[in-house]
Formats: structure tokens, C-alpha cells, sequence
């Protein structure tokens, strides 16, 4: 299967986009898809979990499995093969399931007839929302390109949940970002602010997911990239006139990831199998995203940190959504960011009051603006809205 992630991955993608726009509910979305994954991949099953809350994944559909077993089967992330790959935010690709450490039977589903087993991680900008799992009876490997290909239609199907497309009866099927939520926010410096709201990293929606045109497509990105390259040139050029020596060094660690001739071609391979620009970013940065959640090494989470940036800057250029740098900075402003890079954080310079993230900055970032910046972790069970917010915290 050479070829499968090229060519066979378009046509899976263009009878993906047939089923959008299909004028039916989420859950008969879901059952097409299913059955068009699994004659696409030659598998007797496909089923997709998705994330019902928190800590709890749902299966939500099946080709090959007991149908029964729908909106029944449910289990804790972590457990069992498809919980590990949500937890892990990896694939898990075995020939004998059975044997695989963290397999656990669901006797309802029927499953015990099938040997092989590979789950993909539905995953959007970080955040997984489910499984994607195909299996055979007999033992089978499947091939980097077969993986490659399921990668692709994860991504589209995280887009589609992030968009509407599944929504129906229970809470795995329920709307996005309609649930509640509660995070415990850590303390970063002492202090208190009360200022405006600034926005760092809006929502942005891709409504477009599958490319017409590949070669359009790689235009696209290269011309936006090119912008981004040129954005970070200026941002490198203003510093050395006004910044210090270490505020140089991170931008132009930052510069040079802006130029990796790597990522540009992980976006390109996304493109060519049959993914929009922006789509292709997004799959990039998911990936980048759960790397950050696996390695220890400071100094290389805040390069994975500037690529994820990047990411956001690039999506900015090829939709025009979201916050440009050239924007005006409201009088009193208080970012509020989910994550934010050294290089993003020293651009707003001391134009901002305080900062607060939900990941947090590296030490080093903040000590370069501390004279009159304050930062820390966001507690979102503090509400906020865009007009106003008052900001405390306290580090000892």
C-alpha cells in the first residue's frame, strides 16, 4: 500500500466530504463513517469513541462490532487499548491485540474475534476528543501509510465534532464547548490587575477541510509562510535595537524554526494526501502540541512552545481570523492566553498590564519583562468575559 497515503487517502477524504454535507443527523454521520473507513482500509471494523466527559470515552459508532454495544461501551482514559491511546495522545498499531500490554476485554462489543488492532488519537490542536480504531480478524500490521492515512481522517473527523457535525442524543454527542469545566490554576506571581481583557490565541474555525486542489493548496502555504517568515524578520530587527542579548537569542531561535525546511515538508505530505492548508497546520500543531505533553527538557518544550506559536501565526495568515501584531493594544490590557511562547509574550513587550496563561510561560520569558509585567496561571472557575476582568494571584 505505497501509494495509499497519496492517492487512496483523497479519495477517502473526498467521500469523508460527501458525508458533511449530507443533510442527516450526527448519529447517521457517524455510522457513514464508519463503514466508509472500514471498506476503505480493507478492515472488518471500524468504530470511533468519543470523549463523553472528561476522564470517560464512549463508543459513539461501529461497523463490525455489536451495534448493541453503541452508546453503552464506555470506559476511563487510560484503560483498556483505546483508553491508552487517548491518554497518550499516540497511535497504537499491534498485530495481536490480545497480547499487547493494557488490552481489556468488552465482552458486549463482540471483539473477541479480532486479532489486530490500531487506534488513532481524534485529536484538535492538543485537545483529544476521541479514538478512531479499525480491526481485523486475522493478524495484521498495519503499514506506516495505512496509520499515515487513519492520522488524516482523524483529523477531519476532530474538525467535524469541533464544527457540529456529530451532535445528537448524550453527552458524547452533545455540542462543543457547551460542557462545563473546572481547572485548578497554579500561582505564578504575587500582585493584582484590573484591565481589559486582550485575547492571545482566539478561535479560529476552519469550516474547509478537504483540498480540491493540492497544488493550490501548497501556494497557499508558501506564500502565507513567506509572510511569516518576513513577520518574524521585522520582530527580530525591532528587538536588536531596543532588547537585550537574551531577548535576541530567543528570537532568533524562534527565526530559525520559522525557516525549518522540515516543517514545511510535514505540511506539504499533509496537503498531498488530500488536506486544506489550514487543516494541514492544525495536524502539525496537534502533533507538536502532544510532543510538548511528553518531554521534560525546558529548554525544548519552549522550542516546541515557539513551533506551536508559529503555528498560530501561520493560521492567522491563511484565514485571516484572529489578532494580527499590528493591531492596537487596548490602555490597561490583561492577556489572557492558553499557552504562550517567549518570543509571542516578548512581542507584546510592556504594552500589557499582567498576563495570565493556562499553561504558563517559562521563567525566563516573564523574567525578561518583570519590571511591569505580572504573570500566571489561569483558574478558569474564576469567570471572565471580554470587557473586563480583575486579576489576583499571589507566589511566594
Amino acid at each position: 500500500m505505497a501509494k495509499y497515503a497519496r492517492n487512496d487517502s483523497r479519495d477517502l477524504l473526498k467521500r469523508l466530504r460527501e458525508t458533511m454535507a449530507e443533510d442527516a443527523g450526527g448519529q447517521a454521520r457517524l455510522d457513514h463513517i464508519v463503514e466508509i473507513v472500514s471498506s476503505s482500509m480493507d478492515s472488518e471494523v471500524c468504530s470511533i469513541y468519543l470523549r463523553r466527559d472528561r476522564l470517560t470515552l464512549e463508543l459513539c459508532a461501529t461497523q463490525g462490532l455489536n451495534k448493541e454495544a453503541v452508546h453503552q461501551t464506555r470506559m476511563r482514559i487510560g484503560e483498556g487499548l483505546v483508553g491508552r491511546v487517548a491518554k497518550s495522545a499516540q497511535p497504537i498499531n499491534a498485530e495481536n491485540a490480545t497480547q499487547t500490554k493494557g488490552f481489556r476485554y468488552m465482552p458486549e462489543t463482540g471483539e473477541e474475534f479480532f486479532n489486530s488492532f490500531a487506534g488513532i488519537p481524534i485529536q484538535r490542536m492538543g485537545e483529544v476528543l476521541g479514538v478512531l480504531v479499525v480491526q481485523d480478524r486475522k493478524a495484521r500490521k498495519y503499514s506506516d501509510d495505512d496509520v499515515y492515512a487513519l492520522e488524516v481522517v482523524a483529523m477531519v473527523i476532530a474538525e467535524m465534532k469541533e464544527l457540529g457535525a456529530f451532535i445528537g442524543d448524550g453527552e458524547a454527542m452533545s455540542a462543543p464547548h457547551k460542557r462545563a469545566h473546572m481547572l485548578t490554576g497554579g500561582i505564578a506571581q504575587e500582585g493584582s490587575a484590573q484591565g481589559v481583557v486582550l485575547l492571545h490565541d482566539p478561535k479560529i474555525v476552519v469550516s474547509n477541510l478537504i483540498a480540491d486542489d493540492p497544488e493550490e493548496e501548497i501556494i497557499r502555504v508558501k506564500d502565507a509562510m513567506d509572510q511569516l517568515r518576513l513577520s518574524v524578520d521585522d520582530l527580530l530587527s525591532t528587538n536588536r535595537i531596543g532588547g537585550g542579548k537574551e531577548q535576541t537569542d530567543i528570537l532568533k531561535a524562534y527565526q530559525m524554526l520559522a525557516n525549518s525546511k522540515g516543517w514545511m515538508t510535514r505540511l506539504e505530505a499533509s496537503i498531498n494526501s488530500g488536506l486544506t492548508a489550514e487543516l494541514a497546520v492544525e495536524k502539525e500543531q496537534s502533533s507538536t502540541r502532544a510532543r510538548m505533553a511528553r518531554v521534560p527538557d525546558p529548554y525544548l518544550r519552549e522550542r516546541l512552545q515557539d513551533l506551536d506559536d508559529l503555528s498560530n501565526r501561520l493560521l492567522r495568515l491563511l484565514t485571516g481570523q484572529g489578532r494580527n501584531p499590528s493591531d492596537a493594544i487596548p490602555d490597561n490590557a490583561i492577556l489572557i492566553a492558553r499557552n504562550i511562547g517567549p518570543a509571542e509574550l516578548l512581542e507584546y513587550g510592556k504594552k500589557i498590564k499582567s498576563c495570565g496563561s493556562r499553561r504558563g510561560v517559562s521563567r525566563f520569558a516573564c523574567s525578561n519583562n518583570s519590571s511591569s509585567l505580572g504573570h500566571t496561571n489561569v483558574d478558569p472557575c474564576q469567570p471572565y468575559n471580554k470587557r473586563s476582568v480583575k486579576w489576583r494571584s499571589h507566589f511566594g
